[in-house]
């Protein structure tokens, strides 16, 4: 039986899990974007959504309980062929993403389903993101705009059985 046994298995060992989910968190929050499995995608959302909260605190007790929890891999990027360090994962969730989500009380990563497959396994793949509140924003004015630009009306399609 598998009472109050929390958390999917994935067909791995315990470090390869741990290692999985920090590899997962920290490339969410540098990119802000992944695109990853349905099953690892709701297994990463509740980590990454606990460091997030710990980086609102923003004190030093939360930043060496993240770097405990998730590592401090650097974030390195590409300046005219070549690389260069632009800080670390820890330091841009406390000193980006932290701040962005202060008034937002939670649900800080949406999955999206992706219409495509992995190839090997025919897996299910979904985009992992973080929400940024810039982007609902001018999602709201885009499809403001769109509906008063309609006027409820559907176009006609060419081509169509008369």
């Amino acid at each position: 039986m598998r009472h109050q046994v929390a958390g999917a298995r994935l067909s791995r060992t315990s470090a390869h899990r741990l290692a999985m989910r920090r590899n997962l968190v920290s490339s969410l929050f540098e990119h802000e974007t992944i695109s990853t499995t349905i099953q690892k995608a709701k297994e990463v959302r509740g980590f990454a959504e606990k460091l997030i909260t710990l980086a609102k605190r923003g004190d030093l007790a939360s930043r060496r309980r993240a770097i405990s929890l998730l590592g401090n891999r650097m974030i390195y990027r590409d300046e005219e062929g070549e690389t260069v360090k632009s800080g670390t994962v820890v330091g841009k969730l406390f000193s980006e993403l932290g701040p962005r989500y202060l008034d937002r009380p939670g649900g800080y990563t949406r999955i999206i389903h992706l219409a495509k497959r992995r190839l090997g396994d025919n897996g299910q793949l979904v985009l992992l993101q973080l929400v940024d509140q810039k982007e609902e924003q001018t999602a709201k004015e885009r499809s403001g705009s769109r509906k008063k630009g309609s006027g409820g009306k559907r176009p006609e399609r060419a081509g169509g059985n008369d």
